[in-house]
C-alpha cells in the first residue's frame, strides 16, 4: 500500500485529518500516517526536510518560500472562508453599535484574518483592532476581555464558542470573506511531480473525506470518536478534557461544525486567493510580489470532477443528516 505522511499541528483539525486517513486507506490504496508537528518552524519545514509528504493546516508562509527560491505546490481548498465568528454582548444586535469601541484580535494566529474582516465590515477607522495574546487569556479566549467589558467583540473560531456562549455572549451575524481557509494542503513541486498518480488518489480521499463528513455524519461521528478524541480530549490542557457523555457530545459537534465549513469541490475562489496573499504578506513579507496563481496546481481536482467524479461520489453518499 502506499503512504503519504500529513504533517499537522492543531488537534482541533483531527476529526477531518482521521476521516481522510480512514476513507484512504479503505478506498483509495493509500496508508495515511498522520503526524503532529507543534513546533512551528518545524512544521514550516516539514514538507521540505523529508519529515512529510503534505501539511494541512497552515500554508500562507509558503509565499514567502516560494520567492525564497522552493517549489511548492498548492493543490486543495475545502474551506474557502475564514470560519471565523464575532461574538459580542447580549445588548450588541447591530454592527453600529461596535462604533467608537474596542474589538479584541487574537494573536498568535493570523491577526490580519480578523483586520480584514473588520474592513469588510465598513469599520476600519470606526473601531479600535487590539492584539490581544493567547498568553494574556489562553488559547481562543479573547472573549473574555468581551466580558470583562473591556471591549466589544471579538472573532473566534466554532471550535471555541461555547465557553463564550456559556459566559453570555452571542453571535452577531455578519458576513465572512473568502479566504484559502482550513484544511488547505500543499506538498513540494517535486514531490507532486514525482506521485501524480498517488497525488490524485490522495486529493480522490480528500474529497471523498469531506462528503463523508457532510453526507454521511454518523460514519465521521464514529471516526471523530476515535483518535480525534483521544488527542483533542486527553492531551494538552486538562481544563479540556471531559466526562465521556459530554466527550461524545463534543465530538459530534466539532464534526459538525467541520462539515459546515467543507465544500465538495476543493477550488479555491480567486477572491480567496486574493485574501490569502494579503494575509501572507503582512505576515511573510518575504513572500511580497509573487504572483500567488503561479502555487496553484488544481488539475487532480479538475480531473475529478470534469469526469463526474465529485457528483457521483456525492449522489451515491448523500442522505437527510442525522
Amino acid at each position: 500500500m502506499d503512504r503519504v505522511r500529513i504533517a499537522y499541528r492543531d488537534n482541533d483539525r483531527t476529526p477531518m485529518i482521521f476521516c481522510i486517513q480512514a476513507v484512504a486507506q479503505r478506498h483509495y490504496g493509500i496508508d495515511v500516517e498522520v503526524i503532529q508537528i507543534r513546533d512551528e518552524s518545524a512544521f514550516e519545514a516539514s514538507i521540505f526536510d523529508g519529515t512529510a509528504d503534505v501539511l494541512i493546516e497552515h500554508t500562507e508562509y509558503l509565499l514567502a518560500e516560494a520567492v525564497s527560491g522552493k517549489k511548492v505546490t498548492m493543490f486543495c481548498a475545502p474551506v474557502v472562508r475564514t470560519g471565523l465568528v464575532l461574538v459580542v454582548p447580549p445588548e450588541v444586535t447591530d454592527v453600529a453599535q461596535l462604533h467608537g469601541k474596542r474589538v479584541a484580535v487574537r494573536f498568535p494566529g493570523r491577526p490580519t484574518a480578523t483586520l480584514l474582516r473588520i474592513r469588510h465590515l465598513g469599520l476600519t477607522g470606526l473601531v479600535e483592532p487590539v492584539i490581544v495574546p493567547d498568553a494574556e487569556v489562553g488559547r481562543w479566549m479573547q472573549w473574555k476581555r468581551v466580558v470583562s467589558g473591556e471591549y466589544i467583540g471579538a472573532f473566534l473560531t466554532g471550535d471555541f464558542l461555547p465557553a463564550a456562549l456559556a459566559a453570555g455572549l452571542h453571535v452577531l451575524p455578519v458576513e465572512d470573506i473568502p479566504n484559502v481557509g482550513l484544511y488547505a494542503q500543499a506538498c513540494t513541486s517535486e514531490y507532486a511531480r514525482a506521485n501524480d498518480d498517488l497525488m490524485r488518489r490522495y486529493v480522490s480521499a480528500v474529497i471523498h473525506a469531506a462528503c463523508l463528513m457532510k453526507l454521511r455524519p454518523a460514519e465521521a461521528i464514529e471516526i471523530a470518536r476515535g483518535e480525534p478524541a483521544r488527542r483533542l480530549m486527553h492531551e494538552g490542557d486538562p481544563a479540556r478534557r471531559l466526562q465521556p457523555e459530554d466527550e461524545a457530545a463534543e465530538m459530534e459537534r466539532r464534526v459538525r461544525l467541520t462539515a459546515d465549513l467543507l465544500q465538495i469541490k476543493p477550488y479555491p475562489s480567486p477572491a480567496g486567493i486574493a485574501n490569502a496573499y494579503e494575509i501572507a504578506v503582512e505576515e511573510w513579507p518575504g513572500g511580497k510580489g509573487i504572483n500567488p496563481l503561479t502555487l496553484w496546481d488544481l488539475h487532480w481536482v479538475k480531473q475529478l470532477d470534469d469526469e463526474g467524479f465529485i457528483d457521483n461520489l456525492a449522489a451515491s453518499m448523500e442522505t437527510t443528516p442525522a
